[in-house]
């Protein structure tokens, strides 16, 4: 941000100072001072350069020969050696006012580019600063242009026409700020080509004048065109979601829907975007490696899953999975989140909003359920002799607007098959509560355990089989081999036999096998 300063200030005062020399004869000592100071920061910057870092094959590279070496390869080195030419000994030969021959010191603006584009990177506000960024470079162009003008009638003379600046010893524009404002307001008139002001009488004048509009059509298509981009860009998350919701309205419409239920869908949709959660979330985290999707969840729903006292002192590992399949649900006032009897797919974590236990009047409240409440935690862990089959208990509706972190059943089973003692924790932990509150059938979960055979166990089995399978079929497949030689070497002796007229005599091992008489 120093370099960037020192940057900015060459960029505005030298021109400034060349143009006004009022400006540059009244404070001389400052102005050599910044000067001077600027130049300072320059060589120091050169210097942090010589030992900036850089990335090798992944690896940062420390050594300072190898980033010295770096530095002098680029163009930028090149740059801020000439940026620190010593121009400024030619004040000697051309006097204190010729600020001009720092410009060489306008090599270093790509620095205050590199501050603009890693701040906007930075920043929280990215739109307000891309805002901020376009007004600079305009304010800096029409500084420019107020100094080129001033310059051209200081040249021309003041008042020699009614185009350039007045006579300065005429009151009120012998004044430096007179001076000053009336150039930035004629640039300004200018080079937003509105065009009133006094028309140029010669010829220099009409080239500047045309130039100054070519330049000003060129910065206005670039306002117009960047400011539309930045609202554009300001507005594509509401345009998105606006978009979502005149799509729900336009199907409710044609369905008929009826009118209390599309006011409700209407009121969430509010309720969505009111409270910043009209986002995707999956989709947001879906360009970042796993890694850092899995950093940013532990630090957003960690807190939240800790609260769940069946997975207290579970191992980090578990609770980090567990925590990238947590998903966020809304409610409206009213909704059933579960109803009394159905099978529990999901467990619940209360983020915000208030929850109601109620009857099957739907009137009469059981029990009230705020902030970091948790329910449906057993119905999901299928612990076998669970008296109420994995099914609710209760119905549990909604008060107000709720927002609530759903984990279903099939994530979590997922997860605990690559944690087979956190999940034999889990089931004990379950069956500790399910005992407590006497919804634990011990007879049938002794029966269900007897028969329940573990995966590992089921493959164990199928390999003893399909192993016992091969020894069979190899020996089945030897054995054929074996009678298959045998009966090769018969026939070819009975050939020969034959062939020979009946000289040869088959071998007792060779004869057909005898009859046996079976005893009545």
């Amino acid at each position: 941000m120093v370099i960037s300063a020192a940057a900015l200030y060459n960029v505005v005062f030298i021109p400034a100072r060349g143009s006004f020399w009022l400006l540059q004869e009244r404070h001389q000592a400052v102005w050599f001072s910044l000067d001077y100071l600027c130049d300072a920061v320059y060589l120091l910057d050169m210097l942090v350069q010589f030992r900036t870092g850089f990335l090798e094959q992944g690896l940062l590279v420390r050594d300072a020969k190898k980033l010295a070496k770096n530095y002098m390869k680029k163009l930028t080195f090149k740059l801020d050696v000439l940026s620190l030419v010593p121009s400024d000994l030619l004040y000697f030969a051309l006097g204190s006012g010729a600020c001009y021959i720092r410009l060489n010191r306008w090599l270093r603006a790509p620095r205050l580019l590199e501050f603009f584009d890693r701040t906007e990177t930075r920043t929280n506000y990215p739109y307000l600063f891309r805002i901020a960024n376009l007004v600079i470079y305009i304010l800096i162009i029409i500084h420019w242009n107020a100094c080129t003008y001033f310059a051209i009638s200081s040249s021309m003379g003041f008042g020699s026409d009614n185009w350039v600046y007045p006579n300065i010893t005429v009151f009120p524009y012998e004044t430096l700020t007179r001076q000053y404002i009336y150039s930035f307001y004629w640039s300004t008139i200018v080079l937003t080509t509105i065009g009133e002001v006094p028309p140029p009488e010669a010829d220099g004048q009409y080239l500047f004048v045309i130039s100054d509009f070519l330049i000003g059509v060129l910065i206005f298509a670039t306002i117009v065109g960047n400011v539309g981009s930045i609202i554009a860009n300001m507005n594509a998350t509401r345009a998105e979601f606006q978009q979502k919701m005149d799509g729900v309205k336009q199907y409710m419409e044609f369905r008929k829907v009826s009118k209390d239920l599309e006011r409700r869908v209407i009121k969430w949709f509010d309720y969505l975007w009111t409270n910043k959660q009209a986002l995707d979330e999956g989709e947001i985290m879906r360009t970042l490696p796993d890694k850092l999707k899995a950093e940013i969840a532990i630090h957003v729903h960690m807190d939240t899953l800790r609260r769940v006292s069946l997975f207290a002192d579970c191992e980090p590992g578990l609770l980090v999975e567990l925590v990238l399949k947590l998903r966020l649900q809304v409610f409206s006032p009213g909704d059933y989140i579960c109803r009394k009897g159905d099978i529990g797919k999901e467990m619940y974590i209360v983020k915000r909003g208030r929850l109601t236990v109620v009857a099957d009047d739907g009137k009469t409240v059981f029990a009230t359920l705020s902030d970091g409440s948790v329910f449906g935690e057993l119905s999901i862990l299928n612990i076998a002799g669970n008296k109420t089959g994995n099914r609710r208990t209760a119905n549990v509706r909604s008060l107000g607007y709720s927002d609530l972190f759903c984990l279903t059943k099939e994530d979590l089973w997922k997860v605990l098959g690559e944690y087979p003692d956190a999940k034999k924790m889990l089931i004990e932990r379950g069956k500790a509560i399910l005992n407590k509150d006497n919804l634990l059938d011990e007879e049938k979960m002794r029966a269900a355990e007897q028969q329940e055979e573990s995966v590992p166990e089921k493959v164990t089995r199928l390999d003893f089989s399909v192993d016992n399978l091969h020894s069979r079929v190899a020996r089945l497949l030897a054995e054929y081999n074996a009678s298959m030689q045998r009966m090769k070497q018969r026939v070819t002796k009975v050939e020969r036999h034959l062939y020979l007229g009946g000289a040869t005599s088959l071998d007792e091992s060779d004869s057909p096998p005898r009859p046996v008489s079976i005893e009545q």
